[in-house]
């Protein structure tokens, strides 16, 4: 039996063994990947093309699942000397491990060779990025809140074009951290209020430097930050006397589409707000990562779809990413379809937290008379003469004084086509008439005519023809300009007239 105990232990310890090799040779290569990075970062600089920095960033969504403190530290001491206060300024952020000098030694020579990277600006900020990434991972909001203080204001001291795109990153990460903080918003004491200065001097930097990776990331950072304390007259304003770059990142205009959407929707203007989701919708990436993003836009054009009297198609619902999201959403076309207002209620009461998180309750809210006006134009449709009361009961309508105040608003606004007997109190359909007889056909043909029209003068403004076709004799621009000269000066030396002279050069 002692025999059989000394080979459990035995084999537990084999066990041991092999995970510390195998974690060991995981370490080697998240570090081995960060070095690789670091090289695209020097060829970046070297040819000061950002394309090699971006293709940096994007690989930090696969080494945030494998990075940790130890990796972190490693591959730090694998670029920085011992005595680089750059170094230590980086290790000094991360948890203390005394264990990571002894199971994973740094070789001089390949520490030594990389020091010269110590004086790249580039480096450094991305190694603090993988650090912020490393803090929000690990919900220490508070030591990366600072930490994304110091990053921030040592980029705007560098300010070098080959940071742009590092620097956009770092201040997505700066942002969030103080979203994280205690109060949250929408309360006024929140951290969040308290950047706002430093996110508007870093936008009138980025304008000024041209630095338009910068200047997107930050421009929609400030109006998230508006939004989320329910300024939005101060979020309007931003937008009205600042410009979005047009080169932005694609990921960078489906958010500020997006944020500009719901500034639209709570200022009771439906048609902009539908318009800057559905391209925020269309522009949102399609991958699993960002389906977050691709969920929350579609909720919020689902509701604005329903404020303008229309109803969503019912295919949205079916898409394999939105179909258990959008459930109960789905349950408030329903009932705003049949105009069921007590549905409506229903569902506004049994989904409210999710309607509050998703931030969409206000606008919910704003359904109940759209409600209203679906059930009576059904009631319309459905009966010739129908008193007051019985509105009342069908539409949950508190008294007949209501009702009726109600469908007097319905007839003005041309909802439903109908008369109020108040002595007797009931409401009469008018009968429908040939819809031909009216210009709503008209209208209709016009507004599709001028669509056309539309496109066919966007076709053309999209045609390319060539440029200078009367000089396609010529080989070469110098050739044409040295016939020119020497037409000049036959005319001055009186050898040929300026009316011969149009027989040979007709393209001149």
């Amino acid at each position: 039996m002692a025999d059989s105990m000394q080979g459990v232990v035995e084999a537990d310890s084999v066990h041991k063994d092999e995970n510390v090799v195998d974690g060991v040779d995981a370490i080697d290569q998240v570090v081995s990947d960060i070095s690789s990075n670091l090289g695209l970062l020097e060829k970046a600089v070297a040819q000061f093309d950002s394309r090699f920095a971006l293709r940096a960033l994007r690989s930090i969504s696969l080494l945030r699942k494998r990075q940790s403190d130890k990796v972190l530290r490693r591959a730090i001491a694998s670029i920085y000397s011992a005595d680089s206060s750059v170094g230590k300024q980086l290790t000094s952020v991360l948890e203390n491990d005394d264990s990571m000098d002894e199971d994973t030694p740094i070789d001089n020579a390949k520490k030594s060779k990389a020091s010269s990277k110590d004086s790249i600006p580039e480096v450094e900020v991305y190694f603090s990025i993988l650090i912020q990434v490393y803090l929000y991972d690990k919900k220490k909001f508070d030591v990366g809140a600072k930490f994304s203080e110091q990053l921030v204001d040592k980029i705007r001291e560098y300010n070098r074009r080959t940071l742009d795109s590092l620097a956009a990153r770092a201040y997505f990460y700066f942002a969030l951290f103080h979203e994280q903080l205690d109060p949250k918003p929408p309360s006024r004491q929140s951290p969040v209020i308290s950047i706002r200065g430093r996110l508007l001097a870093a936008l009138r930097s980025a304008v000024l430097r041209k630095d338009q990776d910068t200047q997107a990331a930050v421009l929609t950072l400030l109006l998230r930050n508006y939004i989320s304390t329910a300024d939005i007259t101060q979020a309007d304003l931003l937008v009205a006397q600042t410009q979005f770059p047009a080169t932005a990142p694609n990921n960078q205009v489906a958010r500020y589409l997006y944020y500009l959407g719901r500034i639209r929707a709570v200022q009771l203007s439906y048609t902009e707000a539908h318009e800057h989701l559905v391209s925020a919708t269309r522009k949102s990436p399609t991958s699993s990562v960002a389906a977050g993003f691709y969920q929350a836009s579609t909720k919020l054009l689902i509701v604005i779809e329903l404020l303008m009297g229309d109803i969503p198609d019912r295919a949205v619902f079916r898409q394999p990413s939105l179909e258990i999201p959008l459930e109960p959403y789905f349950k408030l076309v329903q009932a705003v379809r049949v105009g069921d207002l007590q549905g409506f209620i229903k569902v506004v009461q049994t989904n409210g937290s999710t309607f509050r998180r998703d931030g969409t309750y206000t606008l919910i809210l704003r359904l109940r008379q759209n409600v209203i006006k679906t059930g009576l134009r059904m009631l319309s449709l459905s009966y010739s003469r129908i008193s007051l009361r019985d509105i009342c009961i069908r539409l949950g309508v508190e008294s007949e004084e209501s009702a009726e105040y109600i469908v007097a608003k319905a007839i003005r606004d041309g909802v439903i086509e109908a008369s109020i007997d108040h002595e007797k109190g009931f409401m009469q359909s008018k009968q429908a008439g040939d819809v031909y007889a009216t210009r709503e056909p008209a209208e209709a043909f016009h507004e599709r005519i001028r669509a056309c029209l539309s496109l066919h003068d966007e076709s053309v403004k999209a045609m390319r023809f060539p440029m200078n076709q009367h000089r396609l004799e010529l080989k070469t621009a110098q050739e044409a300009r040295e016939r020119e000269r020497e037409l000049a000066k036959e005319i001055q030396e009186g050898d040929i007239d300026e009316d011969d002279a149009a027989g040979d050069f007709e393209g001149l």
